[in-house]
C-alpha cells in the first residue's frame, strides 16, 4: 500500500458486505489522513434488461447506482472527504481494478462476505479474482465490520511466514504504522501440521523465532526511537489454531503477502492466508508480490 497516495477505493455495493467495506474504508481513509472514493462498477449487460436498447440500459443502471452511492455517500463521517464514481465495464473485478488505477489509490477494499469460505472472511466471485490477480493491495473486510466502534486503526499485525523475503510486505507495513502513528506487532505463524518434506517441528520453531527476531530488527531501525514493535511467534497445530492462539481487537488489521504463485505485482491469495481467512474477525491487506519476490 503506497501510503504517499493518500486516495482509499471502496468497492461498494448496497449490501451488508458494501456497507462493512465503506466502514473498513472509512477507518482506513481516517487513519491515513485519505480521501475516500466510492465506485460501483456496473455490468455492460443485465439480462433483464436486455430488450432495451443499450444506452437506455445504462441509464437505467446509472440511476440506480447514484442512488445507492448517494445514500452511502450521506453515511460517511463529515470528518472524511468523499468522491462518488460509476464505470460500466465486462469484468467488475477489472473494472474496479481500472478506475482504482485512474484514481490512483492506494488500496481497494472490499466486502468479505459471500460464497467461497467458511468463516468471517468469506470471497464472493468479484472478490475471489480480485485476491487472485489484483496489482493494487486488497483489504478484505470480515462480515460484520459496519458495526465497529474503532474510528482509527488499533494495531497493524504483519504476517510475515517463517522465510525471509517478501521486504516489500514489512516495509509498507512500517509505512502505514508511521503515518497512522499505529502500533505494530510482527507475527510468524509456525503451523506443525504433518507435511511431507516439511521440516520438523523444533526446525520450524527456530526458523521463524530467528525470522521474527530479523524482521524485529529491521523495524527497529527504520521506526523512529520508541514506537511500539513487538514481535512473536504463534504456533498451533494447525494455521488456523495458530492464528487463534494470538490477541485480537476491534480495530485491528492484519497485513499478508502475495503467494508464491503470483505474478510480479500481482496478487495471489496463499493458502496459509485462505487458511487465516476462516477464523479471522478483522480486516486482511493482501500485499501484491513485488519483482522476484518470495512470499506465503
Amino acid at each position: 500500500m503506497n501510503t504517499a497516495a493518500t486516495r482509499i477505493a471502496v468497492a461498494y455495493l448496497a449490501t451488508p458486505g458494501g456497507d462493512d467495506a465503506l466502514a473498513v474504508g472509512a477507518q482506513i481513509a481516517r487513519s491515513l489522513g485519505a480521501h475516500l472514493d466510492l465506485c460501483m462498477v456496473l455490468p455492460l449487460d443485465r439480462p433483464i434488461l436486455a430488450p432495451l436498447p443499450q444506452q437506455e440500459r445504462q441509464d437505467i443502471l446509472s440511476q440506480n447506482a447514484a442512488h445507492w452511492l448517494n445514500h452511502a455517500e450521506a453515511t460517511v463521517p463529515d470528518d472524511l472527504s468523499v468522491t462518488t464514481h460509476i464505470s460500466f465495464h465486462e469484468s467488475i473485478a477489472e473494472g474496479l481494478i481500472a478506475q482504482s488505477e485512474a484514481l490512483g489509490a492506494a488500496a481497494i477494499v472490499v466486502g468479505g462476505s459471500g460464497g467461497g469460505l467458511v468463516g468471517s472472511l468469506s470471497l464472493g466471485s468479484v472478490v475471489n479474482e480480485l485476491v487472485h490477480s489484483s496489482p493494487i493491495p486488497l483489504v478484505i473486510s470480515p462480515r460484520g465490520a459496519r458495526y465497529q466502534k474503532n474510528l482509527r486503526i488499533r494495531e497493524v499485525t504483519c504476517a510475515m511466514g517463517t522465510r525471509p523475503g517478501a521486504r516489500v510486505l514489512l516495509d509498507t507495513a512500517l509505512r502505514i504504522c508511521k503515518r497512522a502513528e499505529t502500533p505494530l506487532r510482527l507475527v510468524s505463524l509456525v503451523s506443525i501440521d504433518p507435511i511431507p518434506g516439511g521440516d520438523d517441528d523444533q526446525s520450524a520453531r527456530e526458523r521463524a523465532t530467528i525470522h521474527a527476531q530479523q524482521s524485529l530488527e529491521t523495524a527497529k531501525l527504520v521506526l523512529p526511537p520508541d514506537f511500539p514493535v513487538t514481535s512473536t511467534v504463534a504456533e498451533g497445530p494447525t494455521v488456523e489454531a495458530a492464528v487463534n492462539k494470538l490477541d485480537w481487537h476491534e480495530g485491528d488489521i492484519i497485513m499478508v503477502g502475495s503467494s508464491r504463485l503470483a505474478q510480479p505485482r500481482r496478487l495471489f491469495l496463499g493458502s496459509t492466508a485462505a487458511k487465516m481467512l476462516r477464523v479471522l474477525q478483522v480486516p486482511m491487506v493482501v500485499i501484491p508480490k513485488e519483482e522476484g519476490g518470495d512470499s506465503d
